[in-house]
């Protein structure tokens, strides 16, 4: 049986997901676990402890999966533009 602070991890990761339409990276970062065991906990043990949260869970999941390539490029972007910035600033 799943020992009952794991299942309270779990909804309360669930309930994160949900409200925040957070990724997992950002779930373990507030949650202060690794993002494995958030996958786990929100794949494996959810479902088990409540699928309809479960279900809501995997669509945000999907979600966040499919525009992932999109954050990334936007991160390297908003990289590029400060290092840009940086180096006119030095040359003033």
């Amino acid at each position: 049986m799943v020992k009952d602070y794991i299942e309270e991890r779990t909804m309360d990761a669930a309930n994160y997901i949900i409200t925040k339409e957070a990724t997992v990276r950002q779930t373990a970062k507030v949650f202060g676990v690794s993002k494995s065991t958030i996958h786990k906990d929100v794949t494996e043990r959810l479902p088990k402890i409540n699928p309809s949260a479960a279900k809501e869970v995997k669509m945000i999941l999907d979600k966040n999966k499919a525009e992932r390539h999109i954050r990334g490029g936007q991160a390297t972007k908003l990289k590029y533009e400060m290092e840009n910035r940086n180096i006119s600033d030095e040359m003033n």
